[in-house]
This record gives structure tokens, sequence and C-alpha cells, in this order.
């Protein structure tokens, strides 16, 4: 993985995992999220996490389910 590039991984039935290069995380204000030196970090999908925005493995509490498969997006 390169340094300056971020992978956003979406996990079948869990959360979105962001790894990567230098990236940062805000809030609907603009707000920074201090992530303390992680270079990764795992974002909620199903809502149910007490630390929103980020997973603290409710999906597995709340029988969260989706799995997805790339596909491409068709043009602008």
């Amino acid at each position: 993985m390169s340094d300056n590039k971020v992978i956003i991984t979406i996990k079948n039935n869990g959360p979105l995992r962001v790894e990567g290069g230098n990236f940062e995380i805000r809030d609907a204000a603009g707000g920074v999220f201090n992530l303390n030196g992680r270079t990764a970090v795992s974002i909620c999908r199903c809502g149910a996490s007490s630390k929103q925005p980020f997973c603290d493995g409710a999906h597995t509490q709340c029988e969260f389910k989706s799995e997805v498969q790339a596909f491409e997006l068709p043009a602008k």
C-alpha cells in the first residue's frame, strides 16, 4: 500500500475499514476527530455502535446484514 493511498474496504456484515496514508475524519461541522496516530479505523454501518461514527462491534449483536460486490459506476 502506497504511503499516500487511502483504501476503504466494505466489510461484509460489518464496518467500513479505512486504512492507509494521511486521512482525517470530520464531523458535519468540520470538527476533526483526534485519531491519536491511527493509520486504520473502522466506521460503523449498522448504526448500533455506542462510539459513532466508529465501529464497536455492535453489528454482531444487532445481526446487521449487508454484503456488497464491487461494480462500475455509470459515467458522470
